[in-house]
């Protein structure tokens, strides 16, 4: 396994990745490559990102992971996360894989966790360049997603007053509202641990108010003829699962949609055979190498 670290140009900053090549990748050869998307304010070196990467590399593919607008090691507003901003990353990133030496340019695929997730499947319906889509535990509807994390009628009243505030105070001030990670996503005591070292802990309003406008289940059906597979929890505890399965619904063929009772939200860091089994066979099928 060989890691080159990289940087590319998108939204006028720079973005830092890594492109991972497998050990047996021969100096003439090109190859099938993935784009890895980490998740919520992460980075990638989240496990959710180097766990799917180690796994994809055993299996022949290159990857790339990198660190959306404002995350980790790239240029941009810290806490200033706008959903259509990390798509436009996304095909930024696609388009500097693409002249790659190593990389067949038609054969690029993208895989997301969460927030990653969402991104992914509205990238791979607006760009066609996008050869296969992976979503796990993502989301479609951000509003309906927003209800779901915040379940309760107080909780539901204290979510949409801070976005009406961040609105007033944007007007007011010119500046940004910040709010703590855990009143726009809440996040288990037991899975806190997931969240990797570096991740940011307050956000604008306006990120808040970009994942409520945001609709990936909008588009999702633009991926069709090309594939998709959604992988969800069916006990998520941080995304609902009737996101997934309301894509689902929505997506045109060939999509595969798999439920497990036997992880959480954060499956691709978790290692779990089964998930890896599907993920493989259906990469095998769809993106071979």
């Amino acid at each position: 396994m060989t890691e080159q670290k990289i940087s590319f140009v998108s939204k006028d900053a720079t973005l830092v990745g890594i492109v991972r090549l497998p050990k047996d990748l021969q100096s003439n050869e090109k190859r099938p490559a993935i784009i890895v998307l980490h998740g919520f304010g992460s980075n990638k070196s989240a496990e959710n990102v180097l766990g799917p990467c180690a796994v994809l590399e055993t299996l022949g593919y290159i990857t790339l992971r990198f660190d959306f607008l404002g995350c980790g090691e790239s240029e941009g507003t810290r806490g200033n996360l706008i959903c259509m901003d990390q798509v436009h990353n996304t095909q930024d990133a696609l388009t500097f894989l693409s002249k790659h030496p190593h990389v067949k340019p038609e054969q690029i695929g993208l895989i997301g966790s969460s927030f990653g997730a969402a991104v992914a499947v509205y990238a791979g319906a607006i760009d066609t360049r996008v050869a296969a889509t992976i979503s796990s535990g993502g989301w479609g509807h951000g509003e309906r997603k927003f209800k779901g994390q915040h379940p309760t009628p107080e909780d539901w009243e204290k979510f949409t007053s801070m976005l009406k505030r961040g609105k007033a105070h944007r007007e007011k001030t010119g500046q940004s509202l910040m709010v703590p990670r855990m009143e726009i996503v809440p996040i288990p005591p037991g899975l806190k641990r997931q969240i990797v070292p570096g991740s940011l802990q307050e956000f604008t309003a306006e990120t808040a108010q970009s994942m409520f406008d945001f609709k990936a289940e909008d588009v999702v059906s633009q991926i069709s003829p090309r594939p998709l597979l959604l992988l969800h929890s069916s006990v998520d505890s941080v995304t609902p699962t009737e996101q997934s399965l309301e894509m689902f619904k929505r997506a045109g063929k060939p999509t595969d949609l798999h439920l497990f009772g036997d992880t959480d939200h954060f499956m691709l860091a978790e290692g779990n055979q089964r998930v890896w089994n599907i993920v493989k066979d259906w990469l095998f099928q769809y993106l071979p190498i």
